[in-house]
């Protein structure tokens, strides 16, 4: 497995996560439930992505910029989810701001998937993006099994 392929797992559940999360109403054991679930894959995703993808990649020069712009999206995805921690369940507000991180996640997703891992193929070796994979997995699954209260 590569690293591309180990960071789609993730992307998977993130979408799905994020798209239940939409379809809840209310201070609910479902929505709380989603949340915290979506909290959690989206931490440990950002955590190994940010440390065996992202990092590994900064330190090139073609890298820089496309790193920092990806960085940048996982500071506003951080940002929604505190707002939300923050935002009572049952506030009419709560749906708008997950909706906006939806919005954010998947348009994060769809900016790496098709465009990013496009250009970090070309940076990267194969061994390495073997190597990378393995790490991430080992970091991902780490954090996973914690629990955060937020990404923050």
């Amino acid at each position: 497995m590569n690293i591309f392929e180990a960071l789609r797992e993730s992307h998977d559940i993130q979408r799905e996560l994020s798209e239940k999360l939409l379809k809840t109403s209310g201070d609910t054991p479902e929505r709380r439930t989603l949340f915290e679930q979506l909290k959690n894959e989206l931490f440990a995703h950002a955590v190994g992505e940010d440390r065996y993808f992202y990092i590994p990649l900064m330190m090139t020069d073609s890298g820089l910029n496309i790193t920092r712009h990806a960085l940048s999206e996982h500071h506003k995805m951080d940002e929604l989810l505190e707002q939300l921690s923050e935002t009572e369940f049952s506030n009419p507000g709560w749906l708008a701001i997950a909706k906006k991180l939806s919005e954010t996640v998947h348009h994060h997703l769809q900016e790496e998937e098709h465009g990013f891992f496009q250009q970090a193929g070309k940076i990267l070796e194969d061994k390495q993006k073997e190597s990378l994979a393995k790490q991430y997995l080992a970091e991902y699954k780490k954090y996973k099994a914690k629990e955060k209260d937020s990404l923050v």
